[in-house]
C-alpha cells in the first residue's frame, strides 16, 4: 500500500489517478474483436469462448434444461436472500416511477414529458473470479419496472462451457429468457452487431474489466447507447477518531478483493485510527480466500493522513470515488460537501456490501473518476423522456410573434413562414 502523511495539494492529481492499461493497447484489439464478430457471427463466439475461457460451447444460448437444472443447484437459504434482495431493489427503484404532469406555459400552449421505455437492452454479467448474480438483480429490476420489451444477458461461461447456477436462477427470478455463454469484449460486440443467435441491442448495461469498459466505448461509434463507463471496483473511506479500524478494514478489502486492478483509498484525521486501520487490514487479509487478488489491490491503493475532515472531503470530490464512505461520528453535517461520488454509506454500519446487495440501491455505479459526470444507474436509465406539446390556435397566437422575430433574426424564413401561415 501507499502511504501519505498530509501529502501537499501539488500532488493531488498523481494521486488519484486509477491504475490502467494503455488505451492504445486495447483501442486495437477491441477493434478486431468487433470486425471479427461482425463477420462470423455465433462462431466466432464459440471460438473465443475456446480462447478466453478454455470452454467448449457448441450452442451459445442457454437452453431451458440448463436454467430448470441450475435453480435445482440453488441452496434455499441463498434462494431466499435473494428474493429478499430483489424485493427491497424493487422497493426502491419502483419509488422513482414519475407521473406526467403537464404545463401550461401560457395560455393556449400546453407541454409535457412522458416516460417510453428502451426497448431492446442488453445486460452484461462478469465472469472471472466471482459469480455477480447480485448485478443480475441490479440491472433486470429496474429494467422490467421500465417496461422495457425484450432483456438480453450475456455472460462466459466456466471451463466446463457451463454458467454459474446462482446467475441462471437470478435470471429466471427476473424473467430474462435469452441468456448467452459469451463474456469480454466479444459480448459486448455481439449485443452491438448482432449474430445469428444474439440479437442487437438499443441500450448495453453492466460493469466489466478494462477490456469491457473499452468494448461499451467503441460500441457507441454503432450507434448503441451504454449505461456509464463501469470499470474495476474502487472505494474511498473518510474516517474520524470515533471510526471502528475493523469495520475500515473490512470494507477496504471488501473491494480490494473484487481483483487486482481495484483499487481502495482510506483518510483519516486520527493517526491513531491510521496505524489501527493498517494493523486490521493486514490482519483481516490473511483469512481472506482471495487475499492474493486483494493484496495486488492493495499495493497500488492509498492510505493517507489528513489535515481535517473538510480536506478529505475536497480530495474524495478530486477523486470521485464509486463507493464513498463516511466513517464519522457527525457525517449529517459533511453530506453538503460531496459533490463527487457514485454511492455513499454514512456511518459506522452502513457497510459497502449493504448497497452490493440488499439494501436497495443500484450497485452499477461510475468509476475511474466518471462520477464526476455520471450517475449510477436508475430507473431513468432504462427510460427515454419523450416531450410532447399541443398549441391550440390561440396559443400559437401567443406565441406567435416571438417566434417570428426570432425565427427571422436567425435567418430561417421557412421557420417563420411556418408560424406565419397559421395566422393569417
Amino acid at each position: 500500500m501507499k502511504i501519505y502523511r498530509y501529502p501537499e495539494r501539488e500532488i493531488w492529481p498523481d494521486l488519484v489517478k486509477r491504475p490502467v492499461l494503455k488505451r492504445e493497447e486495447i483501442s486495437e484489439l477491441i477493434a478486431q474483436i468487433f470486425e471479427t464478430v461482425e463477420k462470423d457471427g455465433d462462431k466466432a463466439l464459440i471460438e473465443f469462448n475456446k480462447k478466453f475461457d478454455k470452454a467448449v460451447t457448441p450452442e451459445i444460448l442457454v437452453s431451458e434444461a440448463e436454467v430448470v437444472n441450475a435453480e435445482n443447484e440453488v441452496s434455499e437459504e441463498l434462494k431466499k436472500a435473494i428474493r429478499q434482495a430483489k424485493e427491497n431493489i424493487s422497493k426502491f427503484h419502483a419509488a422513482q416511477i414519475t407521473e406526467t404532469e403537464k404545463i401550461e406555459t401560457v395560455k393556449g400552449v400546453t407541454c409535457w414529458r412522458e416516460n417510453r421505455a428502451v426497448e431492446k437492452v442488453g445486460i452484461y454479467i462478469p465472469g472471472g473470479t466471482a459469480p455477480l448474480f447480485s448485478t443480475v438483480l441490479m440491472l433486470a429490476v429496474p429494467a422490467n419496472l421500465a417496461g422495457c420489451k425484450e432483456i438480453i444477458l450475456c455472460t462466459p461461461p466456466d471451463s466446463n462451457g457451463n454458467i454459474n447456477p446462482a446467475i441462471l436462477f437470478t435470471a429466471k427470478l427476473c424473467g430474462i429468457t435469452k441468456i448467452f455463454k459469451t463474456g469480454g469484449a466479444q459480448a459486448i460486440a455481439a449485443m452491438t452487431l448482432g449474430t445469428e443467435s444474439i440479437p442487437k441491442v438499443y441500450k448495453i448495461f453492466g460493469p466489466g474489466n478494462q477490456f469491457v469498459v473499452a468494448a461499451k466505448e467503441y460500441a457507441q461509434h454503432f450507434g448503441v447507447a451504454i449505461d456509464m463507463p463501469a470499470g474495476p471496483s474502487e472505494v474511498l473511506v473518510i474516517a474520524d477518531s470515533k471510526a471502528i479500524p475493523e469495520f475500515c478494514a473490512a470494507d477496504l478489502l471488501s473491494q480490494a478483493e473484487h481483483g487486482s486492478d481495484s483499487q481502495v483509498v482510506f483518510i483519516t484525521t486520527d493517526f491513531k485510527i491510521f496505524e489501527k486501520t493498517i494493523e486490521a487490514v493486514e490482519k483481516q487479509i490473511k483469512k481472506l480466500p482471495r487475499n492474493e487478488m486483494a493484496q495486488q489491490a492493495l499495493d497500488h491503493s492509498l492510505f493517507m493522513l489528513a489535515q481535517s475532515i473538510e480536506e478529505a472531503l475536497e480530495f474524495s470530490n478530486l477523486y470521485a470515488p464509486e463507493h464513498l464512505i463516511l466513517a464519522l461520528e457527525d457525517f449529517e453535517q459533511y453530506t453538503p460537501m460531496i459533490s463527487n461520488a457514485g454511492s455513499v454509506f454514512l456511518g459506522n454500519y452502513s457497510c459497502e456490501s449493504a448497497g452490493d446487495y440488499a439494501s436497495g440501491t443500484n450497485h452499477t455505479l461510475p468509476t475511474n473518476a466518471y462520477a464526476k459526470n455520471y450517475s449510477g444507474v436508475s430507473l431513468d436509465s432504462f427510460v427515454k423522456k419523450i416531450t410532447f406539446q399541443h398549441l391550440s390556435k390561440e396559443g400559437l397566437k401567443n406565441i406567435g410573434k416571438t417566434i417570428e422575430l426570432m425565427a427571422e433574426a436567425e435567418g430561417l424564413i421557412a421557420h417563420k413562414n411556418a408560424v406565419s401561415i397559421r395566422l393569417k
